[in-house]
């Protein structure tokens, strides 16, 4: 099924972390394709005003196809509540940064294993048709190749990215185990409309799009050099919904890569970045980053083979980095106070 044709085939699906990032924006999408959507969120790192946004962007009209659980994924009676009568569910929800994991590794692992497992017996006592989870590129950790290939990992180099593996273990006992049907994403470097800008935490592009509307110093942790392959939040969306809808018999129960398949070093991100927002701004045109340590726990360079979720899904980026920062450029200037 192509995902335009969901606009008449309606569907119920849940989508946990909804007022986060990524969560409001596949919320957004799946009801502007006439789709019957829950959402579940907790507000730790979510935002009202994200869905605020969402029922602005698509009129009241489709708002009334969404239904709001304020719960925590910690508490396996809101997951039971919530996954009862769903087709899909889009597992969001999860504590991320590598920082924040190494600082607070017990939360981490409450959200980010306990809650996952509580989701994932919900999910399967309420037979869903398929559960497709957040997972991370994290999990490659240490291993040295490039591009990054699904079935070769390294050691984990943060608690975050310990979690996130075992989502993925889990995942697999649950399909030999229960017969159930999970697909991981394994996401690179998301980034787009409504990723937050402030808080410790806060994801190098909308922190540095802030930093440079805001006439404040940009930091580089390194020499710049690093690499990764940054994914527009469309490109996110649009492998979620495909991977709910794959009907090769191949696709399910396995994990795949989620990105544009292409690398930007941190000095070639800052410059495009720069670039964007002198364009409204002239005044930092001279603004040049400040170099500073590397941080522990961040791999050196990340580059994604997406052929795997092309084969089996039919996953087909449309926006690169350039375009992605164009569009996701409008979003901070006009929002970023």
């Amino acid at each position: 099924m192509n995902i335009e044709d969901l606009k008449t085939k309606p569907h119920r699906w849940l989508v946990t972390g909804c007022a986060g990032f990524i969560g409001s924006n596949l919320i957004e999408t799946l009801l502007n394709l006439n789709q019957k959507v829950t959402g579940l969120d907790n507000f730790s790192t979510g935002f009202q005003y994200n869905l605020d946004e969402v029922e602005q962007s698509i009129g009241k009209e489709k708002w009334q196809n969404f239904t709001f659980i304020k719960a925590d994924i910690r508490d396996p009676e809101a997951c039971t509540k919530a996954c009862e009568g769903q087709d899909f569910v889009l597992h969001q929800a999860a504590l991320g940064s590598v920082p924040r994991s190494i600082a607070d590794p017990l939360l981490t692992n409450e959200n980010n294993i306990t809650g996952f497992l509580n989701m994932l017996v919900a999910a399967k006592d309420a037979k869903v048709k398929r559960f497709v989870y957040a997972a991370s590129s994290s999990t490659y950790g240490d291993h040295p190749g490039l591009p990054k290939k699904e079935d070769l990992i390294g050691k984990p180099l943060s608690p975050y990215a310990v979690t996130k593996y075992v989502n993925e273990l889990y995942a697999d006992v649950f399909a030999t185990t229960y017969g159930f049907k999970t697909i991981g994403l394994r996401y690179f470097n998301v980034f787009g409309k409504r990723q937050d800008p402030y808080g410790a935490y806060a994801a190098v592009i909308p922190l540095w799009f802030s930093s440079l509307i805001k006439k404040t110093d940009v930091f580089i942790n390194g020499d710049g050099e690093t690499s990764r392959d940054f994914c527009y939040i469309d490109n996110t969306v649009q492998a979620n919904i495909k991977a709910c809808l794959a009907e090769n018999e191949n696709a399910a129960n396995q994990v795949y890569n989620v990105a544009f398949g292409e690398r930007t070093t941190l000095n070639e991100l800052f410059y495009l970045i720069k670039d964007l927002v002198a364009s409204q701004f002239p005044e930092i045109k001279t603004a040049e980053p400040v170099y500073r340590d590397f941080r522990p726990g961040d791999v050196r360079h990340s580059l994604a083979d997406i052929s795997k979720a092309a084969d089996l899904l039919g996953y087909k980026p449309v926006y690169s980095v350039r375009k992605g920062l164009e569009l996701a450029a409008n979003w901070y200037i006009n929002n970023i106070k």
